[in-house]
């Protein structure tokens, strides 16, 4: 849910609730000299795309050596789409949480189909599966799966997926014959 603003009738109830006639009575115990007494030098807002485009600018006057700061665990420069966190919020993305009770979920579970018909056709896949418990456990079954189909016995990842993600699959694997080999990555970040 989004944020709303107090507005001044919440704000009067609230200083009522803790007996504080003012906002100036709530901050009265601050000392006068430790209080800011000029305004805020705060520039006027900017778009999504012009904020973009500042901090690019930002990021450009930064020495090359700096950017090794900022690197790890399978992160690489890509596109994400400023919806998806928007959607990334929602309950029925953000959970492997598959419920149970149609008459409630029939929204949720329509969706989960949708994402994984959706999938599979852009994937040009026999099956996908959007009800896994997490990342890593997904990744887990997918190349059990993937070893199952194909009748391999070893699989490659990459060593830029999360070492949670290597962790979680090496725990899977341990009981089994199948076999890791894990991939190296270049310079700019792939493998």
């Amino acid at each position: 849910m989004r944020y709303f603003s107090h507005t001044p009738e919440d704000i009067l109830a609230m200083l009522s609730a803790i007996h504080a006639g003012s906002m100036e009575d709530l901050f009265s115990m601050i000392p006068e000299n430790c209080r800011m007494k000029k305004k805020m030098d705060i520039p006027s807002p900017m778009s999504e795309w012009e904020l973009i485009r500042k901090m690019e600018a930002l990021a450009g006057e930064m020495p090359s050596s700096a950017y090794r700061t900022y690197l790890g665990a399978g992160r690489y420069e890509h596109h994400i789409p400023s919806i998806l966190p928007y959607l990334l919020g929602r309950s029925e993305f953000s959970t492997a949480y598959t419920p149970y009770q149609p008459e409630i979920s029939q929204g949720t579970l329509q969706a989960i189909y949708e994402y994984q018909t959706l999938t599979s056709r852009l994937l040009g896949m026999d099956v996908a599966n959007a009800s896994l418990y997490d990342g890593a456990s997904a990744l887990a079954e997918a190349l059990f799966m993937a070893l199952r189909i194909t009748k391999g016995k070893q699989v490659a990842i990459s060593r830029l997926v999360h070492p949670f993600y290597r962790e979680v699959v090496s725990t899977c694997f341990a009981p089994t014959s199948f076999g890791i080999q894990e991939l190296p990555f270049l310079d700019d970040g792939t493998t």
